[in-house]
Order: structure tokens, then C-alpha cells, then sequence
């Protein structure tokens, strides 16, 4: 249950325009779709590809670090590790059960004779986007576990793209073809007052004494 008395008092710490920015990119916020990389190895490719679901309004970034495991790049990810849910895994098979257990299909984005291509993939069924190793892509447990296989198009000589840039095409492509969907794609009213505190919490210099004065004068 959300604690509204507490994310008003919150609120007071914030300006009128950060309090408004707030609830604007709520707004667009989504769970309906959501990302997972399978073991990169640049730490830079990781912290674009948060970026890219934060410029896209994908809430949340599933890491699997089976073989690599990193800290993102905060200066790549150009602070959105701070609004953007990172919740890091060192198991596949785990990430997958608890994608699917939550209802989500598993999209490996990789080419494969059963591809379906960009421009056809059906935005109204909720989804996880999975993006492999720079140069072996999805592991083979990835490949017998995904429910669709999806590729960008490519007409020239280059037959592959840079993980950050497939995920920021893919991102555009899909986020936009959703909004203007019927599908029921934002976050619940519940989720986003959590956001609102925990981004407060993120904000707000000396937190801890501010949580810690609030209640005692309740």
C-alpha cells in the first residue's frame, strides 16, 4: 500500500517542474515490453542499451551475467541507471522462468529461418526482448526457450548491427506501434506512485533524515 501522506511530503522537497516532469514520464512508462541482455561484454553496450529503454520508456532492464559481470557506465548511461529498474540475474534458465511466470513471451532478436521481421512482430502481446554476446549473440538455452525470433531488415553488405543500435531500432519501432494501439500498456496507478517515491528518493539530498523526521512527527 502506498504511503501518499509520505510521497507528499516527498514532493516538497522537489521543484514544481521536477514534481511535473515526473508524472509526464510516467505517463509513458511501460512493463508491456521489456529488455534482456544475455552476457555482453562491452560495458558500454549496457549502458546504451539502458538508455535506450529509458529515451523508449522501458521500466525495467533484465542484465543475465552468467559469464560477465560488470557495473554500468554511468557516464554512457548518462544517469539513467537512476530511473530505468535494473534487476541482474547470473542464470538464463532463471531469468526465463520468472519472464515467462510473469507472463511475458520471449523474443530472441536474432536471425533465424523462423524470423518474423520488424515491421510484422504483433506489439499487442506483452514481451521480452532478448540481445546476445557481441559476436556469438544468444546462447543456444535462449535460442530453444524463445516463443518468436525477430530481425531488422538489412539491405547492405553489413549483416549485423551493434546491440545498442538494434535495441534503439527495435525500441522506436514497437514503443511507437503500441501507443498508438488499444493494448492497455502503461503502468497501473499503484506502480507509478511507487516510481514517484522511489525517483524521489533518488533526488532528494539527505533522504534517510528526511524519512527519518517525517515519521517521527507522525
Amino acid at each position: 500500500m502506498i504511503d501518499i501522506k509520505l510521497l507528499l511530503h516527498l514532493e516538497t522537497f522537489l521543484t514544481d517542474r521536477r514534481k511535473e516532469k515526473f508524472v509526464k514520464i510516467l505517463s509513458q512508462r511501460t512493463k508491456h515490453f521489456t529488455v534482456a541482455t544475455e552476457d555482453v561484454y562491452q560495458l558500454h553496450n549496457t549502458s546504451a542499451v539502458m538508455r535506450s529503454c529509458d529515451v523508449f520508456g522501458i521500466q525495467e532492464l533484465h542484465i543475465i551475467e552468467e559469464q560477465n559481470s560488470k557495473d554500468i557506465d554511468r557516464e554512457i548511461a548518462m544517469g539513467a541507471q537512476k530511473w530505468v529498474d535494473l534487476k541482474r540475474y547470473n542464470s538464463v534458465n532463471d531469468t526465463i522462468k520468472g519472464l515467462k511466470a510473469n507472463g511475458y513471451q520471449i523474443v530472441a532478436t536474432t536471425p533465424h529461418e523462423k524470423d518474423s521481421v520488424l515491421s510484422e512482430f504483433d506489439v499487442t502481446k506483452k514481451s521480452c526482448f532478448f540481445f546476445g554476446r557481441e559476436t556469438e549473440g544468444l546462447s543456444q538455452e535462449v535460442i530453444d526457450e524463445a516463443d518468436c525470433f525477430l530481425k531488422i531488415p538489412m539491405v547492405g553488405f553489413t549483416e549485423s548491427l551493434n546491440i545498442s543500435v538494434s535495441a534503439a531500432i527495435i525500441l522506436h519501432d514497437v514503443t511507437t506501434k503500441l501507443k498508438a494501439s488499444d493494448v492497455a500498456w502503461q503502468l497501473s496507478e499503484e506502480e507509478q506512485l511507487e516510481k514517484r517515491i522511489d525517483w524521489c528518493k533518488k533526488t532528494i539530498k539527505s533522504y534517510d533524515q528526511v524519512i527519518e523526521r517525517f515519521y517521527e512527527e507522525q
